[in-house]
């Protein structure tokens, strides 16, 4: 390693070491040291700020929570209107229920998903980090929890670098412990959507959890405790991935947090009422507020890094200082490469983010909402699975007939018990039994075990091998103006 360029003290190794004769003299033994090439991160202390851009944030983190923390409780036609039953295998949303079948929905919500990003970023930037994610709301609220116990920045860093003192124990004390009770809050209703929450409420007041559920609520509290607490900016930098690709998203036309550094720079302190022409200084008084202010310790004059999860905390913080010495505001603001470079008017900016990636973007995001949109529309409101007996594939029974049997499951996926009535066909003759209609409760799946036989005669026409033929499900409740039909196909065996 070349140390001239890094500036550590060479090491020497220990050949030379070891050659060496007698006691190195006390200047060299002075001067001898261990460099470490790792370096323990710093804790940021990030400045309370207030603003256009934090009450969107603190909007955001009120709706996102109202949504994630009521919803468990809303009920729908008595029952919870949002629940991932994986016992019995039934997702259920509002009026919509889902079996493990209709995974293709889960893949479309994943993929509406990844272009929803993929858009909003090519517009703005990284607003899904700064405003939406849970890592940056959980953030934002616990560090709310420790202004309230700790005070702002300054008195969190004294209160750090000093003694531990009965003082300190108790506010450190009182914050952790509402972090730990918001954290189990927060585990519990993560769990509340895989299990009924009226049921895991009643069995939180006797500690009556199953293992599964006191391990995902414990799990769940610890990693919010954990990534909200102490790793915060940790996660963003170091273990999201999305900082990393992100600037395969970007491009000059894409809105981001930016410093007009022609505008700011050269940069220095000054009085209220000093010209900063006069001193040949531009609107940047090197306070550092929007230093102390970002929650990842990043300084924006120096452009734009990965490290920037676009809060636009720093915007508030400099709009105030320019709002004090009487400045125009946005030294600090959303705007392009190429606007910032060409001097761009705002309508100019917003006519050049509507270009061809922007627009590819949207026009196949609605495409995909669409079709998704129309396929949950459209769908049969029963699926029908049928499995062939395994133990024996054919048989001959009474006069001589062919005999397979089949197990089928019939899911309905409404809301009130339906009948069924199920057939077959596809070969001459073909006959199945019981014929009679079956009841399927409300959102319930009932196997049935059925036997379909062929006539010898059809039989022996037909020849030996296996045969098309569909199971006809057809729904036969008496306000149906006309049967739903389910037909799935399967194969009939004829042996030799």
């Amino acid at each position: 390693m070349d140390t001239s360029k890094t500036g550590a003290s060479p090491i020497p190794s220990p050949s030379v070491a070891s050659a060496s004769a007698g006691p190195a003299p006390a200047a060299e033994s002075a001067a001898a040291r261990t460099v470490s090439l790792y370096q323990k991160s710093k804790k940021i202390y990030p400045r309370a700020v207030s603003g256009y851009f934090a009450k969107w944030r603190w909007a955001l983190v009120w709706l996102t929570q109202i949504v994630f923390y009521g919803l468990p409780w809303l009920m729908w036609n008595d029952r919870q209107a949002v629940l991932f039953d994986l016992v019995s295998r039934r997702f259920y949303l509002f009026g919509l229920v889902l079996y493990p079948q209709d995974l293709i929905y889960l893949t479309g919500l994943l993929i509406i998903s990844a272009y929803g990003l993929f858009l909003f970023t090519a517009v703005g930037g990284r607003l899904w980090c700064g405003y939406a994610c849970p890592q940056t709301v959980y953030t934002e609220i616990f560090l709310w929890f420790e202004h309230r116990f700790e005070g702002d920045r300054a008195q969190r860093m004294k209160l750090d670098a000093g003694p531990w003192t009965a003082e300190k124990i108790r506010r450190k004390g009182a914050k952790h412990l509402v972090w730990v009770l918001f954290a189990l809050w927060t585990g519990f209703t993560f769990v509340g959507y895989f299990t009924p929450i009226h049921t895991l409420a009643a069995e939180a007041m006797t500690f009556g959890f199953g293992p599964w559920e006191w391990f995902w609520v414990l799990f769940y509290a610890f990693a919010t405790w954990g990534n909200a607490g102490f790793m915060r900016e940790q996660v963003c930098k170091y273990m999201c991935p999305y900082a990393r690709f992100q600037s395969a998203m970007f491009d000059k036309d894409t809105l981001i947090i930016s410093y007009d550094a022609e505008r700011g720079d050269p940069r220095g302190s000054r009085g209220k009422k000093v010209d900063p022409k006069s001193k040949g200084l531009g609107d940047c008084v090197d306070c550092g507020v929007c230093v102390q202010v970002c929650p990842t310790g990043i300084d924006i004059r120096n452009g734009l890094q990965y490290e920037c999860i676009g809060c636009a905390a720093c915007i508030d913080a400099c709009d105030g200082i320019m709002d004090k010495m009487n400045y125009p505001r946005g030294l600090i603001r959303y705007a392009t490469q190429n606007g910032l470079k060409e001097h761009f008017t705002r309508a100019q900016m917003w006519r050049r983010v509507l270009r061809p990636r922007v627009l590819i973007y949207t026009v196949i995001l609605v495409l995909i909402v669409a079709a998704v949109g129309a396929s949950i529309w459209m769908r049969t409101p029963f699926r029908v699975d049928v499995i062939r007996d395994r133990a024996s594939l054919a048989r001959i029974v009474d006069e001589g007939q062919i005999e397979n049997v089949y197990r089928l499951q019939v899911m309905n996926a409404g809301e009130q018990p339906h009948r069924y009535r199920l057939g077959v066909s596809g070969l001459s003759g073909v006959t199945v039994d019981p014929a009679t209609e079956i009841e399927v409760g409300a959102a319930e799946a009932r196997w049935v075990t059925v036997s379909v036989r062929v006539q010898p005669e059809a039989a022996a026409e037909a020849g030996p091998g296996s045969h098309e033929i569909h199971f006809d499900i057809a729904r036969v409740d008496a306000q149906d103006p006309a049967p739903l039909v389910v037909r799935e196909k399967s194969t009939f065996i004829i042996p030799r």
